[in-house]
């Protein structure tokens, strides 16, 4: 049972891209609360050497599906699969997602857009679509769906147009599903992550290029951190919701101008 007085023993999570960086560290932070996660992603190695890690851990046993979430029959595959083993689900967190190459916008090809689209926002759609689908139909029926906005949702990096565009329409989805998924106790609500550490931020701390065409280096912050802050947010009872929330390196060039 959590601080929040809600019993999550036993209910079940998906979290996409669950095998590696914020997702494993969230994977990690339900696991332990109790929660019987379940991982997906496109890499079964690597999801599988993290369920088994990540079960060692937290005495809990993590399960793994790999799926691409691009693509809506190995989404539907991935929701069936879940159904059939456990009869529900209680939490999808839509982590998922990768970065594009940071070139000027012109030199963009049409195959990296659609790549990006595809992982951050089409899969994050399909896992709704899906979510929504079971949440609906099984008794006690609802449950709680977690996007992974990133503060681009709000505020862009230089040459970023494919990464920001994603990230500010998941937050159209997230309040799109928090509206349409009120009726059937379904809460939806996005967390905005600033330099948490994994691969994708490695690069931070020898100087990246700011808005103002400078290199600079950026602190990052255990993304431990968000997992304590997504544990939270599960663990409210359905009639209570976290919107949005934002976790970010304290020091690092967010809030105000540079």
């Amino acid at each position: 049972m959590t601080n929040n007085g809600f019993d999550v023993k036993g209910r079940v999570a998906l979290v996409t891209g669950g095998g590696t960086g914020v997702g494993k560290a969230i994977s990690r932070g339900l696991s332990a609360e109790g929660w019987r996660v379940v991982i997906a992603g496109r890499r079964k190695d690597v999801l599988e050497q993290a369920a088994s890690e990540l079960s060692g851990e937290t005495g809990n046993e993590v399960g793994w599906i790999a799926t691409d979430i691009g693509d809506p029959k190995q989404v539907r595959a991935l929701f069936d699969e879940l159904e059939a083993s456990f009869g529900r689900l209680d939490l999808l967190v839509n982590n998922a997602g990768i970065s594009n190459s940071p070139v000027p916008l012109e030199e963009i090809g049409y195959e990296e857009w659609s790549n990006v689209v595809a992982a951050n926002l089409t899969g994050a759609f399909l896992c709704t679509q899906q979510a929504f689908r079971l949440m609906k139909s099984q008794t006690p029926r609802g449950g709680r769906i977690v996007n992974n906005g990133s503060i681009s949702a709000t505020t862009p990096r230089p040459n970023s147009a494919p990464y920001t565009a994603t990230k500010h329409a998941i937050t159209g989805l997230t309040k799109s599903s928090a509206l349409d998924g009120r009726p059937f106790d379904i809460a939806c609500g996005q967390i905005d992550i600033g330099n948490a550490a994994s691969d994708m931020t490695a690069k931070m701390s020898g100087g990246v290029p700011q808005a103002n065409g400078e290199i600079a280096s950026e602190p990052t912050i255990d993304p431990a951190h968000v997992a304590q802050a997504v544990v939270y947010m599960a663990g409210l009872p359905l009639d209570a919701n976290v919107l949005t929330m934002t976790v970010m390196a304290t020091k690092m060039p967010f809030v105000g101008r540079g």
